[in-house]
């Protein structure tokens, strides 16, 4: 039988191949690690531009510079959560809840991305959102963001223990987050723990003392406690703070009106009136009713009808 074992050319050959192989997959490694690079540049440099112009409230330009860097960037999950975040400041709550998808569907690694999405998903009532912000918390367990983001959801899901643990976290990693507080509070009201979450309203009221939202519920929680005086300041305060919010107006003007303050009611409910139009007409009508009757008859409107559904749906408005 012929010897067919390798020559020693034979082998030099095989080595000159298999040299080449790896050098081939070098360059090939190096390439994509070049692509990578180009990559994260280029979306950097167009999520910077485009927060630029979110941050001065111009949400029609960062939706236009992120539409055109989908162009270069196309399914990027980066691009498509922060576009998303632009739509849905224009209103366009379709266009972004797909944005969103698009977005959790390209498996995004950074937490915040993560917790974007889900949370805005969660508004939406998408059984998706659950799995993206546990996921986040999971993967960035340090960052206040994702930890108290993860807590809303599961204080209004019912799950009053687990967000509370979430939302302690949060704090203890940033005690000056106005946000933070702000759904500790609504944990502990929806817990049943009224002046716990009345401490932490005053907390964010202080830490951010022009967010009318906040000043709403915390006259409404005021307000469930029999602290009338105070809620009617907090809740005037807040509705001056939200002029476009005709709920506010209604409610800070039975709340004056019950207080004696018959000339800042009606100015109030004046104001009401004219963004209800079309819309809360019937509760404005109601509010008027019950200031011109007296203040018994505004305090009863108030405390056993208005304010505690206010605070109810304020409750579970999604962050």
């Amino acid at each position: 039988m012929p010897d067919v074992s390798d020559t020693p050319a034979d082998e030099a050959r095989a080595d000159e191949t298999s040299a080449e192989e790896v050098r081939a997959e070098e360059i090939r490694a190096e390439e994509a690690s070049a692509d990578e690079a180009r990559t994260a540049a280029l979306r950097e440099e167009l999520l910077e531009r485009a927060q630029s112009a979110g941050d001065e409230g111009d949400f029609e330009t960062m939706a236009q510079t992120l539409r055109e860097g989908l162009e270069e960037l196309s399914g990027d999950p980066f691009v498509l959560c922060w576009l998303g975040v632009a739509e849905r400041e224009l209103g366009l709550e379709g266009i972004a809840y797909e944005r969103f998808r698009q977005a959790l569907a390209g498996d995004p690694a950074d937490p915040v991305v993560l917790a974007t999405i889900g949370n805005a998903l969660a508004a939406l009532d998408d059984p998706n959102a659950e799995g993206a912000l546990r996921s986040a918390a999971l993967m960035g367990p340090d960052v206040p963001l994702t930890r108290w983001m993860y807590g809303a959801w599961l204080s209004r899901e019912g799950l009053v223990d687990d967000g509370l643990r979430e939302l302690e976290a949060a704090r203890d990693l940033d005690p000056d987050d106005a946000v933070i507080r702000y759904e500790l509070a609504v944990n502990r009201l929806l817990a049943g723990a009224l002046d716990e979450g009345i401490d932490h309203l005053l907390a964010a009221s202080d830490l951010n003392p022009d967010d009318g939202w906040v000043r709403i519920v915390l006259g409404l929680a005021l307000l469930e406690s029999e602290r009338l005086d105070q809620a009617a300041a907090e809740l005037e305060f807040g509705a001056r703070l939200r002029d476009d919010d005709a709920e506010a107006q209604f409610l800070a003007a039975l709340a004056l009106s019950a207080t004696g303050d018959d000339d800042s009611a009606w100015m109030l409910l004046e104001r009401g009136r004219i963004m209800a139009q079309g819309t809360d007409e019937l509760v404005a009508n109601a509010v008027e009713e019950q200031i011109e009757e007296g203040h018994e008859a505004a305090r009863r409107l108030l405390e056993r009808q208005l304010g505690p559904s206010a605070l109810r749906e304020r409750l579970a408005a999604r962050p």
